[in-house]
């Protein structure tokens, strides 16, 4: 009985995620799972660090950041069969906390509201075709673009979370101190994951991250100190956000908030549609003529996942690209996604904990999957000047903005203005001008602000 309910429902996990079909088993993305979560976990610590710094309780941030991605990426497993993990984004949590509480003076309340609003604006642009119609006039030298970029920017910050490369106000960026613990403990796991890698052991990346870990404990790398934490702390930031001060029936920040919606919508859009071409393009579920499988299912579940992230408490819920990690372990399936999100169900009750794996422990697992990330680079012309030039300009802003969003905009007004130059233009091009312009005015705005 038992043998058969197994093989039951070991049989409808495999039709519900295609299992077979993208040659991979429960176990490869149960381990996949575990991978990308490990990658991520820092977000419990930083995203209420951070918020914190608004006004925010830090306890109720740590439970609602939880929540969200944990939401998320279930929501995203289920729904979209993509090995696509969410969480409060890097970059736009910032960018609520020091820019528009601390700067403009926006109360937190009403900034969640802008989220809400921000995530609401993605679902209409998804259900109105326009995300899909975004995605659709990248050319496929730029999808290879993106996701070298990406790769590059995965490593940048596995080397600068390792210690390995740090700032230099001389030289901007230089060589850390190698004998440091944290460069000295990422090393042991970039050597590590490195010789698993090479002799094809699928686990390399788990097998790494716990190893470099538990080496930090015994080496007393790790500092823990745990806050006094409930689940009950998640009633100080949920459905606290406040609609009204968003369209000035409180307050006076009505019309200024325009500023505020438009940088959270440009920038998760760009950043999200840039992670999802890089991690499906390194999955091997985009097809020949760069199309995504269930892009509106996606596309459909990250605005969901917004709005429900903003009623929890916590800033934008975005694509990570530390989702990379997991597909490299062998992930190919919702059920990576689910199975990061039920960590994240789990940390839930034990959110101070996630501090017992140091960024020292990932950092090394970025740095392996950066590099393997640049492998679509082959695909870009890099003769024809064409497509060189946009190519290079978004692989190199993506890194050195520290923008998914930035590079790609370069990425598109540049492969728009050489067609127009190049005598190449037609009238159904008409959408990729209009975006190259909105990039531009951006820019400009940007510049003048």
């Amino acid at each position: 009985m038992t043998q058969a309910g197994t093989t039951q429902d070991g049989g409808s996990l495999d039709r519900y995620f295609a299992l077979t079909a993208r040659g991979t088993s429960a176990r490869t993305e149960v381990l996949a799972g575990f991978t990308t979560f490990l990658t991520m976990a820092y977000i419990v610590l930083v995203n209420p660090a951070i918020l914190g710094q608004a006004g925010m309780p830090v306890a109720s941030v740590a439970a609602a950041t939880c929540f969200a991605a944990a939401f998320a990426s279930i929501l995203m497993g289920m729904v979209a069969n993509t090995p696509l993990a969410l969480a409060p984004g890097m970059g736009l949590n910032a960018y609520f906390s020091f820019t528009v509480v601390q700067q403009m003076g926006v109360p937190w309340p009403v900034a969640l509201g802008c989220v809400l609003i921000s995530g609401v604006a993605f679902l209409l642009l998804t259900l109105t075709g326009v995300r899909q119609l975004i995605v659709s006039v990248i050319p496929n030298y730029l999808f290879a673009a993106v996701a070298g970029g990406i790769g590059l920017f995965i490593g940048f910050i596995g080397l600068k979370n390792a210690g390995i490369v740090v700032s230099n106000p001389a030289t901007i960026v230089a060589l850390g101190n190698l004998k440091a613990p944290d460069a000295s403990l990422a090393l042991f796991g970039l050597l590590l994951i490195a010789a698993l890698s090479v002799w094809n052991v699928r686990a390399a990346m788990l097998i790494g991250i716990v190893a470099t870990t538990v080496a930090g404990w015994l080496f007393g790398q790790v500092a823990f100190h745990p806050q006094p934490y409930s689940l009950a702390a998640l009633t100080g930031t949920a459905f606290k956000l406040d609609l009204g001060g968003v369209f000035g029936l409180t307050g006076k920040h009505g019309l200024g908030l325009v500023e505020i919606l438009f940088v959270f919508l440009f920038v998760d859009l760009f950043d999200n549609i840039g992670t999802l071409v890089a991690v499906t393009k390194r999955a091997g579920l985009m097809d020949a003529d760069g199309r995504i499988p269930g892009l509106n299912r996606i596309l459909m579940t990250d605005a969901v996942a917004t709005i429900v992230g903003s009623m929890a408490g916590t800033s934008t819920v975005t694509s990570y690209v530390e989702s990379a990690a997991g597909v490299q372990a062998g992930g190919r399936t919702g059920l990576t996604a689910v199975v990061t999100g039920l960590l994240f169900l789990a940390t839930m009750f034990v959110a101070p904990y996630a501090q017992l794996v140091p960024l020292a422990a990932t950092a090394p697992a970025l740095i392996i999957v950066g590099g393997l990330m640049l492998l679509p680079l082959r695909e870009v012309d890099w003769e024809d000047p064409m497509a060189a030039i946009p190519a290079f300009l978004t692989v190199a802003m993506i890194p050195l903005t520290f923008s998914i969003a930035n590079g790609l905009a370069f990425g598109i007004t540049a492969h728009a203005v050489l067609r127009l130059v190049r005598g190449r233009a037609t009238r159904a091009d008409w959408f990729l001008y209009l975006l190259a312009a909105l990039f531009v005015v951006r820019f400009v705005w940007m510049a003048a602000a």
